[in-house]
């Protein structure tokens, strides 16, 4: 691999981190004085979500394995949305 391939691989994730720690709201824990671990627990249930979604998309281009890919995405998505409600006190 060459270097500006692994600097664009670098900056894809980077991107990633930043834009679910945004959307995770880090700026109102900042802004209010409150603990941040809401905020790292939220970014935790994106990866979870992101995890599931990749292993859906793998399912639906491989061929091989892809019983193995849609359960485990299926899966994921489920756990992430448990989390969800979880965190939001609804169960």
């Amino acid at each position: 691999m060459s270097n500006t391939t692994k600097a664009i691989i670098a900056a894809k994730y980077v991107y990633l981190i930043l834009f679910f720690v945004l959307l995770a709201g880090i700026f109102n824990p900042l802004i209010n004085d409150r603990p941040l671990d809401k905020v790292i627990f939220g970014v935790i249930v994106l990866f979870v979500g992101l995890a599931g979604s990749i292993l859906v998309y793998k399912a639906a281009t491989t061929e091989n394995k892809r019983g193995i890919f849609l359960g485990g995405g299926f899966g994921l998505i489920a756990i992430s949305f448990y989390y969800i409600i979880q965190f939001t006190g609804r169960v």
